[in-house]
């Protein structure tokens, strides 16, 4: 990451978004300083792609402010447009075009040169691939054609909308690969993921549930900040016990792991309790991030409702 003195690059506070007279977004405030990675975590409609649409000049929000790239939000959304790059959940290219015909045509339409195209193409690994059909691409080298073309002209902002949904974990860790060594180039990057192991990548999380951003922080600032306590439990029938400690005061989450169960609350007592009461015995465990983000989730009120 750059100097954490510089200004940020992403400055947002407010957000406010409603289709057909629901909230989406509701108040959201974002924070995303230069060259580093920021997570943006939520589920399945949580308002996650309308705050990023707002961000990189695609949606007007119905209330709220803050500056991208040093412009406002509100005021100059096509120069932010022109700045950031965005790569959606659904690849855009054309399939019956080959890869490097792909790039021409994005290049075309920010004016790049077409030498522009033959380093994206070595940068990326894409050379030996050029000519070759995007339609005939695996899941991973669609993937990468699609960042080829959202990085071809040089923005200092990315923004990735659950970019690695459907692909091998092979090819997820190849392409997290890549954005570590634009960040570190000084590229900004704000990517929105459910997968908690590519939360864990980034340098900071924000957690947005039903339009409400709840949490914010490294990730171990926000697994400290839930106040959950974790017992790892082994038995000889899970599933049984599993049943019995669900129903217990005081546990929260009950998860199975192979022959153990990962029991979690907030209040240690009740857990002991719960688990002597089925005469069993706990040791501590590490509370995980997908622990924290169930939790939210139940916390959180659905607007959609």
């Amino acid at each position: 990451m750059t100097d954490a003195a510089a200004p940020p690059v992403v400055a947002v506070r407010g957000l406010t978004k409603s289709f057909d007279g629901r909230k989406v977004v509701d108040d959201v405030a974002l924070t995303v300083a230069e060259g580093e990675i920021a997570g943006f975590l939520g589920p399945n409609g949580s308002g996650k792609t309308t705050c990023i649409r707002m961000i990189c000049g695609l949606l007007t929000p119905d209330a709220g402010e803050g500056e991208v790239l040093g412009l406002d939000v509100r005021r100059d959304q096509r120069q932010i447009r022109r700045q950031v790059g965005y790569m959606t959940q659904r690849f855009s290219f054309y399939e019956d075009l080959t890869i490097e015909e792909n790039l021409v045509f994005v290049a075309g339409l920010y004016g790049l040169p077409r030498q522009a195209v033959a380093d994206t193409l070595a940068d990326l690994g894409l050379t030996s691939r050029k000519r070759q059909l995007a339609a005939s691409l695996s899941g991973g080298w669609k993937q990468r054609l699609a960042l080829a073309a959202c990085i071809m002209h040089k923005p200092r902002l990315l923004l990735l909308d659950e970019p690695t949904a459907g692909v091998d974990p092979k090819a997820r860790r190849q392409f997290w690969d890549e954005i570590h060594a634009r960040a570190a180039e000084g590229m900004t990057v704000l990517v929105s993921t459910h997968y908690m192991d590519e939360a864990e990548r980034c340098h900071r999380i924000n957690y947005i549930a039903y339009g409400r951003l709840v949490a914010s922080g490294t990730t171990q600032e926000v697994i400290d900040n839930a106040g959950l306590v974790t017992l790892l439990v082994e038995a000889e029938r899970p599933g049984v016990l599993a049943t019995h400690l669900r129903k217990a005061p005081g546990v929260e989450q009950v998860e199975p792991f192979g022959t153990a169960l990962h029991v979690t609350g907030t209040d240690r007592a009740a857990l002991m309790a719960a688990l002597a009461a089925e005469n069993v015995e706990g040791r501590p465990a590490e509370t995980s991030l997908e622990d924290v983000f169930i939790r939210l989730m139940d916390q959180s009120k659905d607007n959609m409702r």
